[in-house]
Protein backbone atom coordinates (compact mmCIF):
# COMPACT_ATOMS: atom_id res chain seq x y z
CA UNK A 1 0.00 0.00 0.00
CA UNK A 2 2.65 2.26 0.87
CA UNK A 3 4.31 1.97 -2.85
CA UNK A 4 1.07 2.58 -3.95
CA UNK A 5 0.33 5.65 -2.08
CA UNK A 6 3.81 7.24 -3.25
CA UNK A 7 3.57 6.20 -6.94
CA UNK A 8 0.71 7.99 -7.32
CA UNK A 9 2.20 10.97 -5.01
CA UNK A 10 4.80 10.95 -7.34
CA UNK A 11 2.79 10.92 -10.51
CA UNK A 12 0.40 13.78 -8.73
CA UNK A 13 4.05 15.85 -8.56
CA UNK A 14 5.12 14.92 -12.24
CA UNK A 15 1.38 16.45 -13.70
CA UNK A 16 1.53 19.04 -11.17
CA UNK A 17 5.76 20.08 -12.16
CA UNK A 18 4.71 19.97 -15.48
CA UNK A 19 1.88 22.24 -15.44
CA UNK A 20 3.95 25.10 -13.62
CA UNK A 21 6.84 24.60 -15.63
CA UNK A 22 9.32 23.29 -13.04
CA UNK A 23 11.14 20.69 -14.18
CA UNK A 24 13.53 19.70 -12.50
CA UNK A 25 11.46 19.22 -9.52
CA UNK A 26 9.79 16.70 -11.23
CA UNK A 27 13.28 15.32 -11.97
CA UNK A 28 14.47 15.64 -8.22
CA UNK A 29 11.18 14.90 -6.75
CA UNK A 30 11.66 11.08 -6.22
CA UNK A 31 15.72 10.78 -5.39
CA UNK A 32 15.48 13.69 -2.63
CA UNK A 33 12.56 12.08 -1.06
CA UNK A 34 14.22 8.78 -0.51
CA UNK A 35 17.25 11.01 1.05
CA UNK A 36 14.70 12.72 3.24
CA UNK A 37 13.38 9.29 4.22
CA UNK A 38 16.87 7.70 5.03
CA UNK A 39 17.43 11.22 7.10
CA UNK A 40 14.55 11.06 8.95
CA UNK A 41 13.98 14.94 7.39
CA UNK A 42 10.95 16.82 8.19
CA UNK A 43 8.27 17.68 4.94
CA UNK A 44 9.57 21.34 5.17
CA UNK A 45 13.61 20.16 4.80
CA UNK A 46 11.99 18.44 2.06
CA UNK A 47 10.24 20.86 0.20
CA UNK A 48 13.33 23.23 0.88
CA UNK A 49 14.96 20.99 -1.09
CA UNK A 50 13.43 20.64 -4.15
CA UNK A 51 12.66 24.25 -4.36
CA UNK A 52 16.18 25.39 -3.59
CA UNK A 53 17.01 22.71 -7.11
CA UNK A 54 14.82 24.35 -8.53
CA UNK A 55 15.90 27.45 -8.08
CA UNK A 56 19.67 26.35 -8.53
CA UNK A 57 19.20 25.20 -11.92
CA UNK A 58 17.05 27.44 -13.23
CA UNK A 59 19.55 29.86 -12.27
CA UNK A 60 21.99 27.70 -14.11
CA UNK A 61 19.93 28.10 -17.44
CA UNK A 62 19.77 31.78 -17.07
CA UNK A 63 23.56 31.65 -16.70
CA UNK A 64 24.16 29.81 -19.72
CA UNK A 65 21.42 31.50 -21.92
CA UNK A 66 23.43 35.03 -20.84
CA UNK A 67 26.79 34.06 -21.80
CA UNK A 68 25.28 32.58 -25.02
CA UNK A 69 23.47 35.67 -25.88
CA UNK A 70 26.78 37.58 -25.35
CA UNK A 71 28.22 36.06 -28.44
CA UNK A 72 31.59 35.58 -27.04
CA UNK A 73 33.97 34.29 -30.15
CA UNK A 74 35.61 31.79 -27.71
CA UNK A 75 35.71 31.07 -23.87
CA UNK A 76 37.96 32.76 -21.65
CA UNK A 77 38.10 33.44 -17.98
CA UNK A 78 39.75 36.03 -15.97
CA UNK A 79 41.16 32.91 -13.13
CA UNK A 80 42.66 31.65 -16.68
CA UNK A 81 44.68 34.22 -17.53
CA UNK A 82 48.78 34.09 -16.58
CA UNK A 83 49.46 36.99 -14.66
CA UNK A 84 53.34 36.00 -14.67
CA UNK A 85 53.45 36.55 -18.67
CA UNK A 86 51.92 40.03 -18.46
CA UNK A 87 53.54 41.64 -15.58
CA UNK A 88 52.04 45.18 -16.32
CA UNK A 89 48.41 43.40 -14.92
CA UNK A 90 48.06 43.90 -11.76
CA UNK A 91 46.15 41.06 -9.96
CA UNK A 92 44.51 43.74 -7.64
CA UNK A 93 42.56 45.50 -10.63
CA UNK A 94 41.45 42.21 -12.28
CA UNK A 95 39.98 41.16 -8.55
CA UNK A 96 37.98 44.40 -8.47
CA UNK A 97 36.94 44.25 -12.10
CA UNK A 98 35.67 40.65 -11.75
CA UNK A 99 33.86 41.87 -8.50
CA UNK A 100 31.70 43.74 -10.75
CA UNK A 101 32.04 47.09 -9.27
CA UNK A 102 32.47 49.31 -11.97
CA UNK A 103 29.52 48.53 -13.54
CA UNK A 104 27.02 49.22 -10.82
CA UNK A 105 28.83 52.98 -11.71
CA UNK A 106 28.35 52.90 -15.27
CA UNK A 107 32.21 52.77 -15.49
CA UNK A 108 34.31 52.39 -18.75
CA UNK A 109 37.11 50.00 -18.60
CA UNK A 110 40.23 49.85 -21.39
CA UNK A 111 42.65 47.47 -22.36
CA UNK A 112 45.38 48.66 -24.09
CA UNK A 113 48.04 46.25 -25.47
CA UNK A 114 50.50 44.91 -28.05
CA UNK A 115 49.01 41.85 -30.08
CA UNK A 116 49.11 38.70 -28.13
CA UNK A 117 49.36 40.48 -24.63
CA UNK A 118 45.78 39.00 -23.95
CA UNK A 119 43.52 41.70 -24.17
CA UNK A 120 41.04 39.56 -26.14
CA UNK A 121 41.30 36.94 -23.02
CA UNK A 122 40.62 40.10 -19.88
CA UNK A 123 37.84 41.30 -21.95
CA UNK A 124 35.64 38.32 -22.65
CA UNK A 125 36.70 37.06 -19.11
CA UNK A 126 35.16 40.09 -18.08
CA UNK A 127 32.13 39.31 -20.03
CA UNK A 128 32.00 35.94 -18.55
CA UNK A 129 32.27 37.17 -15.12
CA UNK A 130 29.76 39.68 -15.60
CA UNK A 131 26.93 37.32 -16.99
CA UNK A 132 27.85 35.47 -13.61
CA UNK A 133 26.76 38.18 -11.83
CA UNK A 134 23.33 38.42 -13.92
CA UNK A 135 24.08 41.06 -16.09
CA UNK A 136 23.47 41.02 -19.97
CA UNK A 137 26.91 41.55 -21.66
CA UNK A 138 27.73 41.76 -25.70
CA UNK A 139 30.79 40.60 -27.49
CA UNK A 140 31.24 42.59 -30.73
CA UNK A 141 34.70 43.50 -32.27
CA UNK A 142 34.44 47.61 -33.77
CA UNK A 143 34.18 46.93 -37.28
CA UNK A 144 31.50 44.21 -36.59
CA UNK A 145 29.67 46.93 -34.63
CA UNK A 146 30.34 49.74 -37.76
CA UNK A 147 28.89 47.64 -40.09
CA UNK A 148 26.53 46.36 -38.33
CA UNK A 149 25.45 49.93 -37.72
CA UNK A 150 25.48 50.66 -41.33
CA UNK A 151 23.24 47.98 -42.27
CA UNK A 152 20.71 49.09 -39.78
CA UNK A 153 20.82 52.55 -41.38
CA UNK A 154 20.48 51.73 -44.83
CA UNK A 155 17.00 49.13 -43.47
CA UNK A 156 15.86 52.32 -41.28
CA UNK A 157 16.29 50.98 -38.02
CA UNK A 158 18.93 52.17 -36.45
CA UNK A 159 17.24 54.16 -33.87
CA UNK A 160 16.08 50.23 -32.44
CA UNK A 161 19.53 48.83 -33.12
CA UNK A 162 20.62 52.27 -31.10
CA UNK A 163 18.10 51.09 -28.29
CA UNK A 164 18.86 47.60 -28.26
CA UNK A 165 23.16 48.15 -27.60
CA UNK A 166 21.72 50.83 -25.04
CA UNK A 167 19.87 48.15 -22.86
CA UNK A 168 22.60 46.11 -22.49
CA UNK A 169 24.52 45.98 -18.98
CA UNK A 170 28.31 45.68 -20.73
CA UNK A 171 29.14 45.96 -24.40
CA UNK A 172 32.99 44.67 -25.01
CA UNK A 173 34.20 46.22 -28.16
CA UNK A 174 37.44 44.55 -29.26
CA UNK A 175 39.73 45.70 -31.86
CA UNK A 176 39.55 48.98 -32.05
CA UNK A 177 42.05 50.67 -34.08
CA UNK A 178 42.80 47.66 -36.39
CA UNK A 179 40.77 49.57 -38.98
CA UNK A 180 40.25 52.77 -39.47
CA UNK A 181 36.94 54.34 -39.20
CA UNK A 182 35.30 56.77 -41.83
CA UNK A 183 33.38 59.38 -41.16
CA UNK A 184 29.83 57.45 -41.09
CA UNK A 185 31.21 54.78 -38.92
CA UNK A 186 32.57 57.16 -36.55
CA UNK A 187 29.33 58.88 -36.44
CA UNK A 188 27.29 55.73 -35.54
CA UNK A 189 29.62 54.40 -33.22
CA UNK A 190 29.74 57.76 -31.57
CA UNK A 191 25.75 57.44 -31.16
CA UNK A 192 25.68 54.19 -29.57
CA UNK A 193 28.88 55.35 -27.08
CA UNK A 194 26.94 58.39 -25.87
CA UNK A 195 23.45 56.38 -25.13
CA UNK A 196 25.22 54.48 -23.12
CA UNK A 197 28.06 57.24 -21.58
CA UNK A 198 26.91 57.56 -18.07
CA UNK A 199 24.88 54.83 -17.46
CA UNK A 200 26.34 51.55 -18.72
CA UNK A 201 29.26 50.21 -18.60
CA UNK A 202 31.77 50.16 -22.33
CA UNK A 203 34.56 47.78 -21.84
CA UNK A 204 37.34 48.35 -24.76
CA UNK A 205 40.51 46.46 -25.64
CA UNK A 206 42.75 48.13 -28.43
CA UNK A 207 46.37 47.76 -29.74
CA UNK A 208 46.90 51.54 -29.95
CA UNK A 209 47.83 53.57 -26.95
CA UNK A 210 45.47 56.78 -26.67
CA UNK A 211 47.95 59.16 -28.40
CA UNK A 212 47.46 57.35 -31.61
CA UNK A 213 43.30 56.57 -31.61
CA UNK A 214 42.90 60.04 -33.86
CA UNK A 215 44.82 57.77 -36.52
CA UNK A 216 41.89 55.38 -37.16
CA UNK A 217 39.29 57.72 -35.55
CA UNK A 218 38.82 60.71 -37.41
CA UNK A 219 36.37 61.92 -34.71
CA UNK A 220 37.81 63.82 -31.67
CA UNK A 221 34.01 63.46 -29.82
CA UNK A 222 34.32 59.98 -30.62
CA UNK A 223 37.66 59.68 -29.62
CA UNK A 224 36.74 61.87 -26.17
CA UNK A 225 33.63 59.45 -25.23
CA UNK A 226 35.59 56.31 -25.42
Amino acid sequence: MANTNSDAALASIDVSARSLRLPTVRQVASSLASDAERHQATYLDYLSQVLCAELDDREERRRQRRVKSANFPRMKLLGEFDLAAAPLVNAATIAMLRSGSYLERGDPVVLLGDSGTGKSHLLIGLGVAACELGHSVRYVTCAQLVNELCEAADEKRLSKLIARYGRIDLLLLDELGYVALDARGAELLFQILTEREERSSVATASNLPFSEWGKVINDARLVAVI
